[in-house]
């Protein structure tokens, strides 16, 4: 009778609650984010506690509600993800932000590792590998798949672009001659010149054309 008392005392014992991943969500596309937070909300470990659509409405309402992990767009109204990313960390060096986008050119993924993301997923990243890259950040890991962490590795090997630099590929895209570069930049035809040539050593090309392709493939300039 003693052992049935106790056995039933044991049953009644409160089960203790599986500790939850508060997650936040940021995309200007509200569609993708009920979408995104439906999925989320099917894993019993994972709770989407806000929702902003820009940089700076989810700067504001980090602060208020300090999220475990964030969920981030690459490409937002304004403050873009890596300029918001660093914004966020800035004030709160321990955030954990995953970058969640469509885009992965070489410098895109560079610019978010660099501004502190602890994750590079694409959008159509499976369910299973989502959630679990979440867990893992939340425990403070740094999670990078196999062709994100290959083109981090192929843009660590070429040199960074200097602002000067990235005048002239901004001129070039344009498809301005060296002498309107010149004028534009208030620099002599040879600085330009000068310029170039490094520009294209660093990219690795031959002539502007190939600059210009480079560029765009690697994400170094976003074409509107």
């Amino acid at each position: 009778m003693t052992d049935g008392r106790r056995a039933f005392s044991i049953c009644l014992q409160p089960v203790k609650k599986q500790q939850q991943i508060r997650v936040m969500l940021v995309d200007d596309h509200p569609a993708f984010r009920t979408g995104l937070a439906a999925l989320i909300e099917n894993e019993p470990d994972l709770k989407v506690v806000a929702e902003a659509g820009n940089g700076t409405q989810a700067l504001q309402i980090y602060q208020d509600q300090q999220p475990d992990v964030v969920l981030m767009d690459l490409r937002l109204p304004g403050m873009g993800g890596v300029e918001t990313t660093m914004a966020i960390r800035k004030q709160f060096p321990e955030a954990r932000v995953i970058i969640l986008t469509t885009f992965d050119t070489d410098e895109d993924i560079y610019r978010a590792i660099q501004s502190g993301a602890k994750s590079y997923l694409l959008k159509d990243t499976p369910n299973v590998e989502l959630a679990g890259t979440i867990r893992a950040v939340f425990k403070g890991e740094q999670i990078l798949p196999p062709k994100v962490a290959n083109r981090l590795a192929r843009r660590l090997q070429r040199a960074d672009i200097s602002e000067i630099e990235m005048e002239v590929l901004q001129q070039l895209m344009k498809g301005r001659s060296n002498k309107e570069m010149a004028l534009s930049l208030f620099v002599t035809e040879d600085t330009v010149k000068a310029r170039l040539k490094t520009l294209f050593s660093k990219l690795k090309v031959h002539d502007r054309t190939e600059a210009a392709i480079c560029a765009i493939r690697n994400g170094i300039v976003h074409l509107e």
